[in-house]
C-alpha cells in the first residue's frame, strides 16, 4: 500500500457517473469538483490537453472528461485495486497502472485492457504494487513499484519494455527499498525516486542506474525535471530538493510546511507547483528557491496534480478535483 495514504478506503458507489463544477472555496483561484463520492480516494490525474483527461483512484475507479472538466463520465476497468497512475505515450496509446496489474488502451481511453498481471506465484508468494509508469520514447518504457509480503516491503520492483509495452520484463535496480515514482527527461537521462531518500538516476536510457547522495532519509514521493540539469523532488514532512546538475548534488530547500508533499510539477523554468497531505499547496516563481503556501480550501490530502496549457488539476480525498487557471 501507498505509503501516503492514511487507509485504503471501502468500496465506493459505482453508479457515480456525471459531475459539474461547484464551487467550494477559491480566493486563490482554486475551484473544487465533486468527481467521486465522498468516501472515495482519488490517486492520479492526466491529461491530454485542455478538453481530455482521466482520473483514477482507489477500487478501480476511473473516469474521463472530453470537453475540459465540465463533465465526467465513470469508465469500467477490469479491476477492484487503486489505479495508481495513469499515463499517455501520444493520443491514442495509454497505460495505467493498478494494483499488481498493468492496463492499456489504444483507442484515446475508450477501452482499457489488462496487458500483464505480477502474481504472488511469481514472486516467492509476495506481492506487488505498482505505483509510476513513464515512457522515455515510443518503444521503450519503464514501471516502478515494491514487493511486499505481510505488509512489509521485501524488494523494489522496476519493470522495462522495449517494444511499446507488449510485454514486459524485471530489471534489477540498485535499491531493494520501495520505488515510488519514474521520470524521464529524453531518451537518455531518466530519475527514479522512492523510500528513505532514494533518487537512482540513469545516463543511457535505463541499461544503468546508479544511486544519486540526496542527504536525507525522508521518503521521496515524487520527482520532476526540467530538461536534464534542473529538477525538484518532494517528500515526507515539507521535504522539497533541488538541483541544477541533474542531480549529482541535491540541495535542500526550506518551507514552512511540514506536511508530506506528494506531488510536484513545473510549468516553465521558474514556475512550478507542489501538493500534499492536508490540501497543502505550494507554488514557486523562481525555479524553487522559495515556496509560498496557496489557499487549496480543503483539508482532504492532495495525492496527484496535472499542469497543461495555463490550467492546474489537482486530485486527492474525498473524491474531490481542484481545478486553477495558471
Amino acid at each position: 500500500m501507498r505509503q501516503a495514504k492514511h487507509s485504503f478506503l471501502l468500496f465506493a458507489a459505482a453508479f457515480f457517473l456525471f459531475a459539474v463544477a461547484t464551487p467550494i472555496r477559491s480566493q486563490q483561484g482554486w475551484v473544487a469538483t465533486q468527481v467521486a463520492p465522498a468516501n472515495q480516494d482519488l490517486n492520479t490525474v492526466f491529461f491530454l490537453d485542455d478538453k481530455r483527461g482521466w482520473i483514477g483512484g482507489d477500487d478501480g475507479f476511473l473516469t474521463r472528461t472530453e470537453d475540459g472538466g465540465h463533465s465526467w463520465v465513470k469508465q469500467i476497468v477490469q479491476t477492484n485495486a487503486a489505479i495508481n497512475d495513469i499515463y499517455f505515450r501520444d493520443k491514442e496509446a495509454g497505460f495505467l497502472i493498478a494494483g499488481n496489474a498493468i492496463f492499456t488502451t489504444r483507442d484515446n481511453g475508450v477501452r482499457w485492457s489488462e496487458a500483464r498481471r505480477f502474481l504472488p506465484a511469481e514472486f516467492e508468494g509476495a506481492d506487488v504494487e505498482l505505483y509510476s509508469i513513464r515512457f522515455s520514447s515510443k518503444k521503450k518504457g519503464w514501471v516502478v513499484g515494491s514487493v511486499s509480503k505481510r505488509e512489509r516491503v521485501i524488494d523494489s520492483i522496476l519493470l522495462f519494455t522495449d517494444n511499446a509495452g507488449e510485454t514486459w520484463q524485471r530489471q534489477r535496480a540498485p535499491s531493494r527499498l520501495e520505488l515510488i515514482h519514474i521520470d524521464f527527461a529524453n531518451d537518455k537521462r531518466g530519475w527514479i525516486a522512492g523510500a528513505d531518500g532514494t533518487i537512482l538516476a540513469t545516463l543511457d536510457g535505463g541499461a544503468s542506474w546508479t544511486r544519486q547522495e540526496t542527504g536525507t532519509k525522508a521518503t521521496i514521493f515524487h520527482i520532476d525535471f526540467r530538461g536534464e540539469n534542473k529538477g525538484l523532488a518532494v517528500g515526507e514532512r515539507g521535504t522539497i530538493l533541488r538541483t541544477l546538475d541533474g542531480g549529482r548534488s541535491w540541495t535542500p530547500v526550506g518551507v514552512r510546511t511540514r506536511s508530506t508533499l506528494l506531488n510536484v510539477q513545473f510549468v516553465n523554468d521558474d514556475q512550478c507547483w507542489a501538493v500534499g497531505r492536508s490540501g497543502t499547496i505550494l507554488r514557486t516563481d523562481d525555479g524553487g528557491l522559495t515556496w509560498i503556501e496557496q489557499e487549496s480550501g480543503t483539508k482532504q490530502n492532495l495525492y496527484s496534480l496535472y499542469l497543461v496549457k495555463k490550467i492546474g488539476w489537482a486530485v486527492g480525498g474525498g473524491g474531490l478535483l481542484l481545478k486553477y487557471q495558471l
